[in-house]
């Protein structure tokens, strides 16, 4: 039953990852040009994306343990859909912080004049992505759940970052996706913005957690 349990949660943070991902992807196209940016990413990237950063650590939340209370909820309805308990909020929600962060990359590079933006933009998509999969492989607080209680996420996301680094840096891969060398202020600039979508998540585990206990 346990094992089940964990199943069926790790089956829901896996549809939770994708569908927020795939959103933020879609909100960022259809609002650059109403909000007068450029288009901001290329087919390759949203390819490269949906192969690579959204693939691997997607595969890796299977290997994700049960939670703390598993054996302590009631069962599941049957009935319920996946996108109950406030996950299709966390779709929306989360799916759009993504893309105001994107598109507030983009704007302020473009301000500045700075020749990277597009590059900027695809490092901050594919890096929130990331920083989103290792906040949402646990409902509990990460710093308590463990940062390394899943090795092969951990794997998965480094070997992304490590990827991502190589299609900025590799001058093969600059040619076949369009990109340009970031400084390394530029990369802390993405790193930190992408961090953004992590506190947030982590904060919002904050907010269900006072709300259970007002419930009780």
């Amino acid at each position: 039953m346990k094992e089940g349990r964990r199943i069926y949660d790790n089956i829901r943070k896996f549809v939770k990852y994708i569908m927020t991902c795939n959103g933020a992807e879609i909100w960022t196209f259809v609002l650059a040009p109403i909000l007068g940016l450029p288009i901001p990413l290329l087919p390759v990237h949203i390819l490269w994306i949906n192969l690579v950063t959204d693939g691997l650590p997607g595969l890796a939340l299977a290997a994700e343990s049960a939670e703390p209370d598993v054996m302590k909820r009631p069962p599941a309805d049957p009935e319920e859909s996946l996108f109950t308990r406030a996950t299709g909020i966390h779709i929306v929600w989360v799916g759009l912080l993504m893309t105001a962060v994107t598109l507030g990359t983009q704007a302020w590079a473009i301000h500045i004049g700075d020749a990277h933006w597009q590059t900027m933009v695809f490092t901050v998509l594919s890096l929130s992505q990331l920083a989103h999969v290792m906040a949402i492989r646990s409902d509990v607080l990460i710093f308590r759940r463990g940062l390394f209680s899943n090795l092969p996420l951990v794997g998965a996301v480094l070997l992304t970052f490590g990827l991502q680094l190589l299609v900025i840096y590799l001058p093969a891969a600059q040619h076949i996706f369009r990109t340009q060398p970031l400084t390394l202020a530029e990369l802390a600039i993405c790193i930190g913005l992408a961090g953004v979508v992590f506190h947030a998540v982590e904060f919002e585990k904050l907010l269900k957690k006072g709300r259970m206990r007002k419930a009780y």
